[in-house]
């Protein structure tokens, strides 16, 4: 397969609709209709139902949708890891997701930077999910992702801390002094909704909370009764007299995991995973 063919089967199974597709591609309808047919002829499958009114995805579709993101995604890693390593003065990016993990990150880039011939880190603050897109694409060489949130496939990792949910509400709000609360209460709370974080294309999901884009912005929403939120249990050193932490007992823990391209050959990014797992016994202790 092409990966010409696959980006043009990405598009369509996304949009499921092939002028949309087509538009979205910047080419005819009738090459990408071709296209289509020739790669289910040569895979010997049908990967798209299609009816005069609508296009659905087969289950080899759906198979070929997973893999073909992951193929294509190789393929831009590949091309801007080649680029940065021709630099003159080649650094580490490091992405993690604004606002999260913020004393463990914050120790992590001082213990790599105490060691011997340290490189540069360029540090990349994003929004949840997109740490994990920026590893996967070649945008950054290292990540702390989040696990159940974030997806680990396909990454060498290395736990760091896992810690237990608390739910952000207003202080003055009734669950504030509850000792401990389920995701059965929280999902009563028709009143302070959960918030709706950006999709890495840029759209949001549907449902009734506000869109946010940032921590800041969230805190400041739910210090004025405008939203909730459940998160990991170290959020409490970001939060203010306007806010209460309530454990919520059911919410699954959260494992904070350094993750990185599997067979990278990287000495600077060799150091760093080292730097973080001499770390890992003190985030430990310290949770």
């Amino acid at each position: 397969m092409e990966t010409r063919e696959l980006r043009y089967f990405v598009a369509v199974a996304e949009e499921l609709h092939f002028g949309r597709a087509a538009q979205r591609l910047m080419i005819a309808q009738p090459p990408l209709s071709r296209a289509i047919q020739q790669l289910e002829r040569r895979l010997g499958v049908v990967l798209l139902h299609r009816t005069a009114r609508a296009v659905s995805l087969t289950a080899a579709g759906t198979v070929l949708l997973r893999e073909a993101r992951l193929a294509l995604d190789a393929v831009e890693a590949a091309e801007v890891r080649t680029r940065r390593a021709a630099s003159d003065r080649p650094a580490l990016v490091l992405a993690a997701k604004a606002g999260a993990s913020s004393e463990l990150l914050t120790s992590l880039l001082d213990a790599y930077a105490a060691m011997p011939g340290a490189a540069a880190i360029e540090v990349t603050l994003v929004g949840p999910g997109q740490p994990e897109a920026l590893l996967r694409t070649g945008r950054a060489d290292v990540a702390l992702l989040h696990r159940p949130y974030d997806e680990t496939a396909g990454f060498d990792t290395e736990d760091l801390h896992t810690e237990e949910q608390v739910l952000i509400l207003p202080a003055g709000h009734r669950f504030a002094r509850q000792p401990h609360i389920s995701m059965a209460d929280v999902d009563s709370l028709k009143e302070l909704p959960l918030p709706r974080w950006p999709e890495p294309d840029g759209s949001y999901q549907d449902g009734p909370g506000p869109q946010v884009r940032d921590h800041t912005q969230l805190l400041q929403l739910i210090a004025l009764g405008r939203a909730c939120a459940v998160a990991p249990e170290s959020i409490r050193a970001q939060l203010h007299d306007g806010h209460a932490a309530v454990p919520v007992s059911d919410a699954p823990p959260v494992t904070t995991v350094v993750a990185w391209p599997p067979h990278s050959t990287s000495r600077a990014l060799a150091g760093f995973i080292r730097a973080a797992t001499q770390l890992r016994p003190a985030a430990a202790a310290a949770g």
